[in-house]
């Protein structure tokens, strides 16, 4: 199951950047999932709830956001959704296609929790 290492590869960058801005605790995580990313999405909350023990992030929860694939059209210009087992412009049936989204797996956003403010900003 590879989703694992996913989320290991995830959790290092969510702990460097709470590290980063000195946050004490990650509370969620955030994650935008394309349907051709080879990520599946059961696999990886599964996969979240064993990897983020003993992190920054151990009590973070994990929302994912399935993004649309997105194709441009060669023949025609058209910019349209597609379907994965069938990647081709729903306007003029064209297989020459460039894929515009849909293969990604981005960190959208986290949420971090306790943030320890430098003395000088305690006031503000």
């Amino acid at each position: 199951m590879h989703e694992l290492a996913i989320c290991q590869e995830l959790l290092q960058s969510v702990e460097q950047t709470a590290r980063d801005h000195k946050a004490q605790r990650v509370a969620k995580v955030s994650l935008s999932i394309g349907p051709l990313s080879g990520v599946e999405a059961p696999l990886l909350e599964r996969a979240w709830t064993i990897a983020r023990g003993g992190t920054l992030a151990a009590n973070a929860s994990l929302t994912i956001t399935m993004t649309p694939l997105i194709v441009k059209c060669s023949a025609c210009g058209h910019e349209g959704p597609a379907q994965a087992n069938r990647l081709i412009c729903e306007v003029c049936h064209d297989w020459r296609v460039t894929l515009l989204s849909g293969d990604e797996m981005l960190l959208t956003s986290l949420e971090l929790d306790e943030v320890t403010l430098p003395k000088e900003l305690d006031n503000v």
